[in-house]
């Protein structure tokens, strides 16, 4: 067995650990990034690259077959088999860069000391210096000593105890690829962001007949009621059948279909075959098989590593991304890994602020968010004031004949007017989260986006009013709209109870 010494030694190659690994070269290190299975890991594969490429394909396809642009379209075909080729000539040209990327920094070069080795294997601690490395091929297998280490080995799709997933017919979001066509009915178990994506997918496409079993009363529940009656209507309105406030009692593959059973709040119960089953129930963090006992470090019952930061109870080994289950984003796992990266190298002793935290959700319509929203900033008692835009009157969804959707934002309920969060539905909903990411982080005011110049027509003209409405200028008028427009001051009683009143 080959024995090797690092700086630092990665583990694992999804988006955090290459986001590490890229900046440790920044900052001349030698490093060992280990990676047993696909570069790119879910960030490219089975996760956010692919499931978003199918997205923006049924997005397409929808739009080719609408009939209120003035034109129509006739014979348009849709085959899975060539939706999958897309979607793998997506994935491939990300792992393709990647792996073009590490094979150039091998060495080092003039100006910078840092250099990578790739070593594909699967890594397990021998010590809190030592990783034992499984080769995926016949006299691979070495040993990595390392000054420091960054796990980054990231998820999988939690199972459910008493269902079999045989990647066949009962799936989890891993065996999405491996369709061979579009199922003729499917039912998903969970209501998550996950769940509700792949709903909007296949309805999208219109050749699956789609169920989705949702525990709580409304999907997206960690969302504002406005939000998710939104996407739940769409759903619907698309032949989604959503099973809200149900409980699975069983599901099983019975001559070769899946037969599920659930039980309504009402006490009923009903039983429902289907082709296939997508259980997307969250995740789970891959730290099985790292033997991390051997280098001191102890996982918690749900089997997260935990940390301080992104350092793990051994103070040169750090954890970052879906593996400390904190926020299971890409977004986020790079900005970890970078983070590790630089405290490793002693450039970086500030801790890792996450108030800033955007994301977008690939539904319909597509949903932007950021910071506080509603019911959140509720449970903290926090007054607020809220104002909320219609796409409807947005010149840029106008023009694009998609008016559906808004935009809500969340300031303090002060002259400072500070920026707690927003919430955008519609067409380039994401386009608004960088200035209002901006503005959050640096703590400004929110008349500050009032003032800016903005392009025209832009969705961004939505934010820009919602401020508008704030300060009492906006060109539209909340006492005309009423109903398109939303401008509200949330204030608590003794007992704690919010209080809305027009602002």
């Amino acid at each position: 067995m080959d024995d090797a010494t690092f700086d630092v030694c990665v583990i694992g190659g999804g988006p955090a650990g290459f986001a590490a690994t890229m900046r440790l070269w920044d900052l001349g290190q030698r490093v060992c990034l280990v990676e047993p299975g696909r570069l790119g890991g879910a960030g490219v594969y089975n996760g956010a690259l692919s499931s978003k490429t199918l997205w923006e394909l049924s997005c397409d396809y929808q739009g080719a077959l609408r009939r209120d642009r003035g034109y129509v379209a006739h014979d348009v075909e849709v085959r899975y088999s060539a939706v999958a080729r897309v979607v793998e000539q997506a994935t491939s040209t990300k792992s393709e860069q990647m792996r073009h990327q590490l094979a150039e920094l091998a060495h080092p070069r003039q100006g910078c000391l840092g250099c990578i080795e790739l070593v594909e294997g699967r890594a397990s601690f021998i010590d809190a210096n030592t990783v034992k490395i499984d080769g995926t091929e016949a006299g691979q297998n070495r040993r990595i000593r390392a000054k420091n280490f960054i796990i980054a080995t990231g998820s999988r799709p939690r199972p459910l105890p008493d269902v079999e997933i045989d990647g066949q017919r009962i799936i989890t979001s891993d065996h999405i690829g491996s369709l061979s066509r579009f199922p003729r009915s499917m039912v998903i178990l969970g209501a998550g962001v996950v769940g509700c994506e792949f709903a909007t997918i296949f309805s999208n496409f219109g050749q699956t007949k789609v169920y989705v079993i949702d525990r709580a009363e409304r999907i997206l529940p960690f969302e504002d009621e406005d939000v998710s009656r939104v996407c739940s209507t769409n759903l619907e309105a698309k032949g989604v059948t959503i099973h809200h406030r149900a409980r699975l009692l069983a599901m099983k593959v019975i001559d070769d279909e899946v037969e599920y059973t659930i039980e309504h709040h009402t006490g009923g119960r009903e039983t429902i075959r289907v082709e296939k089953a997508l259980v997307s129930i969250g995740r789970i963090p891959n730290t099985a098989g790292l033997n991390l006992k051997a280098a001191g470090i102890e996982v918690s019952e749900r089997g997260h590593i935990e940390v301080n930061d992104t350092c793990t109870c051994v103070p040169h080994i750090h954890a970052v991304g879906d593996v400390t289950l904190d926020i299971a984003l890409v977004n986020i796992g790079e900005i970890e890994g970078r983070h590790a990266a630089e405290v490793i190298a002693g450039k970086n002793n500030a801790a890792l602020s996450y108030q800033n935290i955007s994301t977008i959700m690939f539904l319909d319509p597509e949903v932007a968010s950021i910071g506080l929203n509603e019911q959140q900033a509720q449970k903290k008692k926090i007054p607020y004031r809220v104002a909320r835009y219609s796409y409807a009157l947005v010149s840029r969804a106008i023009a694009m004949r998609a008016t559906e959707g808004f935009v809500k934002l969340l300031v303090t309920d002060d002259d400072d007017m500070r920026i707690l969060g927003m919430r955008a539905l519609g067409v380039h909903a994401s386009t608004m989260l960088e200035a209002v990411s901006f503005m959050i982080q640096h703590g400004r005011s929110a008349r500050e986006l009032g003032d800016l110049l903005h392009p025209h027509p832009a969705v961004t003209e939505g934010l820009q009013d919602c401020v508008r409405m704030l300060t009492g200028t906006s060109i539209y008028k909340p006492s005309v709209f009423q109903s398109e427009l939303r401008l509200s001051r949330i204030t608590y009683a003794e007992d704690g109870t919010a209080t809305s009143e027009d602002a």
